[in-house]
């Protein structure tokens, strides 16, 4: 082995100089330090990296027999190069770690892979060792250890995906939430598995691969495609652009997403935040209610605290003989307070038999009706006698010293969910409030 390699030196013919100097860019351009020993133990090669690590440059190093009296202690100079030189004839390659000594004096612990330089007649002629700092090789361990870990044990879900935001690599845990298999997903658009909040989920990895890692995690519904059906399901996901460190310049080569399901938990929040606000509301409703001087007044007030957050329109029927009559009713179109103005008109409404508001007489509880997804949606509120734009109805009773005195109807627009069971709960405890205030109306005008 020429050591001219190493130091930039020009050799006897052109055509091999510029192999030298191929060699040597070659070198000097690796991220390991390496250098090279003769079959007698004399230094031959020397890189750049194993400059930087032990401050000796190639002029010192080169031409030295072994490292005794520069890069490594007296005492530990045999056993250092025996270890070295035995890799010429061990066979394969070997692992050894040992200080070694900068240039200014300083130790470093060192990993070193050796293996044999063999000549022209397949002989050992020396000895080539890659090296690094201990610290640093225990570093990529971590950090490959740390890879491997979160692409299968992972108790949260990780996804690569590339610049054109499809997946590139899934673990067990992302696989599962997704619903599909760590391959089948690789490759497919995410509005493949996500049905509704792909657009989100898609922005913010756009976000995230032009402006970088976002400072804080965020949450994000989405609605899953399963065999079972659509499921509902809130992910709190963090972003980290991921970008090339072998370029000059960052370049981006995707995002990493990590994400936990919190939906229970953000459930039970939202269920928590909606019972604190209409028990405030129920609260608010009856302080003004004590401050009217007509019943009736008091029950159109009930409806109106009760409707914020709940529903779009209320109306309020009561039973006078065998007939509903509607007293009081929330406008059409723009949101307003509830009329009573039809309290004292006494016509009874014509609800037609299977009516909602006829059931939950018979059934002394509430009844819980919508339009159908192919359903006349303006007719079938018309026909009902309800507002043009209900959807969702929500019917209950209202009771009163044993007897029920009339219905009240919750309605909403196509903009909201259908009326579930914790809903008809809420509009029970408004019905109580109502019936009681119609009752007390009935009696002061002595109906």
């Amino acid at each position: 082995m020429n050591a001219s390699l190493s130091n930039g030196t020009a050799g006897p013919e052109p055509e091999a100089g510029v192999g030298a100097e191929l060699l040597a860019a070659l070198l000097d351009g690796m991220d390991a330090a390496l250098c090279a020993f003769d079959a007698e133990g004399v230094v031959t090669h020397w890189n750049r990296e194993a400059t930087r690590i032990l401050g000796w440059s190639a002029e010192d190093a080169v031409g030295r027999q072994g490292f005794a009296g520069w890069a490594v202690r007296s005492a530990d100079a045999d056993e250092v190069q025996a270890r070295l030189m035995a890799a010429m004839h061990g066979g394969g390659r070997q692992v050894h770690e040992f200080a070694l000594l900068r240039k200014d004096g300083s130790r470093v612990l060192v990993r070193t892979q050796s293996a044999a330089v063999t000549g022209a007649d397949g002989k050992p002629a020396g000895v080539y060792s890659a090296f690094g700092e201990v610290h640093a090789q225990i570093d990529l361990e971590r950090a490959i250890a740390l890879s491997e870990v979160l692409f299968e044990d992972a108790s949260w879900g990780v996804v690569l995906v590339d610049v054109d935001l499809r997946p590139t690599v899934v673990n067990v845990h992302a696989a599962r939430a997704l619903g599909g298999g760590r391959t089948t997903l690789l490759g497919r658009p995410l509005g493949d598995t996500v049905v509704q909040g792909v657009d989100e989920l898609e922005g913010a990895l756009q976000h995230v691969l032009a402006e970088g890692t976002p400072p804080a995690p965020v949450d994000l519904w989405v609605t899953l495609r399963t065999p079972e059906g659509e499921r509902r399901r809130c992910w709190r996901s963090g972003f980290l652009r991921l970008a090339s460190p072998l370029a000059e310049e960052p370049v981006p080569l995707g995002v990493g997403w990590l994400f936990q399901d919190v939906t229970e938990a953000k459930t039970a929040e939202q269920e928590a935040a909606r019972l604190r606000f209409r028990g405030n509301q129920l609260q608010r409703a009856a302080r003004t209610a004590a401050e009217c001087e007509d019943p009736m007044e008091a029950a159109a007030a009930y409806l109106d605290f009760g409707l914020a957050g709940f529903a779009d329109h209320a109306l309020i029927d009561v039973l006078r003989g065998e007939r509903l009559v509607r007293v009081a009713v929330t406008p059409e179109g723009e949101p307003g307070p509830c009329n009573g103005d039809n309290a004292e008109a006494g016509i009874p409404v014509r609800y037609g038999e299977g009516h909602p508001a006829l059931q939950a007489l018979d059934r002394t509880g509430a009844v819980r009706a919508s339009a159908g997804p192919r359903t006349d949606q303006e007719g079938w509120a018309t026909e009902r006698q309800w507002p043009r734009d209900a959807v969702h109805a929500l019917c209950t009773v209202l009771r009163s010293r044993g007897r029920t005195v009339g219905t009240v109807t919750f309605l909403r627009g196509a903009t909201r969910p259908a009326f579930e069971r914790p809903d008809a709960t809420y509009a029970e405890s408004i019905a109580v409030r109502v019936a009681a205030s119609v009752d007390l109306a009935q009696v002061l005008r002595g109906g």
